[in-house]
């Protein structure tokens, strides 16, 4: 059973009128099949995907984000990867099954997988959690991160999730530090990262692993600090005002283009990636395969730099960095007095005065 967003209603009425024509045993009984009428239909229903998708506003893209029927991490890796190998526990606490992580084949090379699921059924929400990682996840792919850089295997992530989990239990185990020593592992890193914004990308439960080399997103993925509901509600105290809040967060993905917090945009199918898989898969292989060649004649330290780079210009023209496209050192901006004091003990001859205005105060307070 197909799902239909709000503003898919005529979408859903001339999808219905379709599966009507292509049953021969209809209310009239057995009749002929007209193809014709079924292509007319077909053709508008095209035309009314085209001209609803290409004018989603921010809360309508937000929803095509979160759609039922939208391809889940666990798609990408079946069908993307071969040989994958699910790798299990943190070595402290436990499992976290909303994350899938292991070692697979891209193309005959290893390749470090994480994947948040959210799952595709009521059973496999709940078991997923709805995507939402605990600590012992966010510990598991730090684990599996640190053994890929051991070995120079490059990690690709697949980010879909509302957010971290906000469970008590998650919180007495330490959430935030997990997130944060995440986000600290993955910048830490001398091998090629790539994270895959395929649905949500929610709060710090997106950035603990998308602080990466390359963050690229599928066209209709959101990624932001928060769900648009939670800003209405702090800001406005009002969670139905989600389009102005949404609007004002610039979640979609070409607005952060624009703002070059993302680096590419991967096209969808019109009215979304699940209405056509085989397209959506093909387009992800060939972003992933065209960004795993951009670093395989980069040195470990070269990749590192790229990494730490492409953070520190995010939002910058000016302040503690002096030149945008060179960021692999910094420099802080100094007063005149730091820079006066600076420049005067590089001087011999300076030091030389001040050690003779030293001894002459000393012995002038002394003979007194």
């Amino acid at each position: 059973m197909k799902n239909y967003l709000n503003f898919e209603t005529d979408i859903k009425n001339l999808e219905i009128e379709i599966d009507k024509l292509k049953d021969p045993y209809n209310q009239d009984g057995l009749s002929e099949v007209d193809t014709k009428k079924i292509s007319e239909s077909q053709k508008e229903i095209d035309n009314k995907l085209q001209e609803i998708y290409s004018n989603l506003d921010p809360w309508q893209t937000t929803l095509v984000a979160r759609h039922e029927d939208r391809p889940k991490a666990k798609f990408f890796i079946d069908n993307l990867f071969e040989d994958f190998i699910p790798l299990s526990g943190d070595r402290f606490y436990g499992e976290d099954k909303s994350v899938l992580a292991g070692f697979a084949k891209f193309n005959e090379k290893s390749v470090l997988v994480i994947g948040q699921e959210k799952g595709d059924s009521l059973e496999s929400r709940i078991e997923r959690n709805f995507g939402m990682m605990r600590p012992e996840g966010y510990r598991k792919t730090i684990r599996l991160m640190k053994l890929a850089n051991k070995f120079n295997i490059p990690i690709i992530s697949f980010i879909d999730t509302p957010g971290a989990y906000p469970g008590v239990g998650a919180e007495e185990r330490g959430q935030a530090e997990a997130i944060a020593k995440s986000i600290e592992c993955c910048m830490s890193l001398n091998v090629p990262t790539l994270a895959i914004v395929i649905g949500e990308g929610g709060s710090g439960g997106a950035i603990a692993l998308a602080s990466s080399n390359k963050v690229i997103m599928l066209e209709n993925a959101i990624y932001s600090v928060i769900s648009p509901e939670g800003c209405a509600t702090i800001l406005w105290r009002d969670p139905k005002r989600t389009l102005e809040a949404a609007k004002a967060m610039k979640l979609s993905s070409k607005d952060l283009l624009e703002l070059k917090v993302i680096d590419e945009i991967i096209p969808e199918p019109i009215g979304g990636a699940h209405r056509d898989r085989d397209l959506i898969l093909d387009n992800v292989r060939k972003s992933i395969e065209k960004n795993l060649n951009e670093f395989f004649n980069m040195s470990g330290e070269e990749i590192f730099n790229h990494r730490k780079n492409k953070f520190l210009t995010i939002g910058r023209s000016k302040g503690f960095v002096n030149q945008i496209d060179d960021l692999s050192t910094l420099s802080m901006k100094e007063s005149k007095v730091n820079l006066f004091i600076k420049n005067f003990f590089k001087s011999k001859l300076n030091l030389a005065v001040l050690f003779g205005v030293i001894v002459l105060l000393g012995y002038f307070i002394f003979s007194l």
